[in-house]
């Protein structure tokens, strides 16, 4: 499941000679601290969200060590002409106060860095000014546990009181890690999820956090599903019909033409194979008409 949590918190951070050392680590070159700009983020924390949704502990410090590394884009567009800043720094930070859920408060801390230069100025100006301030993050996770029955996917639905207690999820095992992006308005105050079912599906990423989106994405992946059987069982009855309306084709050869054709194609063939197999296997009717009665007195209607 693939998970986006918006968080706001950006700040300045000042730089010394252990950040340039993490630095210099990611650097191709040798960078000293007057050229570049470092900064601290929040990236998510382990309260219930908006979705019902939260981290725990323990998949906070997964993500910690899974964001080293990783690039700072905007809005999350997958492209290396946006890349502006890297992680170098994390570690789980602890608060004052308890969670919805009774754990105490924790959140993922970041740093970045950038280089100081013409391009990045405006942006290193924005930060200052506190307008780049919000950001999310995008992350893979391997399920999510319901706090009234413990299992992954129910009926329960989160926000909703059971007994008394209250239903969330719980995200756990994150995998993976894919970058951060300053964003102009985050989903939800303090963090917001957007979810994309295990298989990587892109559109579903872009759809999560919009139920109607993700329930009409729902509803045309079942009629596409729906239209590959129906074409899957075109292809297999012109086979058929061509196997058996013509010993001297080469079957294996003729199956891998038809996976290539569309439906109006598909269906002609199926026609002209089907008059074929009319032509040469006629029907044959169970009952046949009665000879015409001998004595032309009878009544064949009453005969038996």
């Amino acid at each position: 499941m693939d998970v986006r949590k918006e968080l706001g918190g950006v700040a300045r951070h000042r730089v010394d000679r252990e950040d340039m050392i993490l630095i210099n680590r990611l650097a191709k070159t040798e960078l000293t601290p007057e050229q570049v700009y470092t900064f601290s983020i929040r990236l998510c924390d382990n309260e219930i969200d908006r979705d019902w949704e939260r981290f725990d502990e323990d998949a906070l410090h997964a993500l910690s060590g899974l964001f080293v590394g990783k690039s700072g884009i905007f809005d999350h567009n997958w492209s290396a002409e946006g890349q502006t800043a890297r992680l170098y720094r994390t570690e789980v930070c602890r608060e004052d106060g308890a969670t919805a859920a009774g754990d105490g408060c924790r959140y993922l801390k970041g740093y970045a860095y950038m280089l100081r230069s013409e391009k990045n100025s405006g942006l290193i100006e924005e930060i200052e000014a506190g307008i780049k301030k919000e950001v999310s993050v995008g992350c893979s996770v391997t399920g999510r546990v319901c706090s009234i029955c413990g299992e992954d996917r129910c009926g329960h639905q989160g926000g909703r009181l059971y007994d008394g207690k209250l239903c969330y999820f719980t995200l756990r095992e994150p995998t993976d890690a894919y970058e951060w992006s300053f964003v102009a308005v985050p989903a939800q105050r303090k963090a917001g999820v957007l979810k994309a079912f295990a298989g990587g599906s892109e559109l579903k990423r872009l759809a999560a956090g919009r139920p109607s989106c993700l329930r009409e994405l729902e509803r045309l992946e079942q009629e596409a599903a729906l239209g590959r059987s129906y074409i899957s069982g075109l292809r297999r009855e012109l086979v058929r019909l061509a196997g058996l309306t013509d010993e001297s084709l080469d079957l294996k050869i003729f199956t891998k033409a038809a996976d290539r054709m569309e439906e109006d194609e598909l269906l002609e063939l199926t026609r002209i194979y089907q008059r074929r197999m009319d032509e040469k296997y006629p029907p044959i009717p169970q009952l046949r008409p009665r000879a015409k009665a001998e004595c032309a007195g009878e009544d064949g209607a009453f005969l038996i």
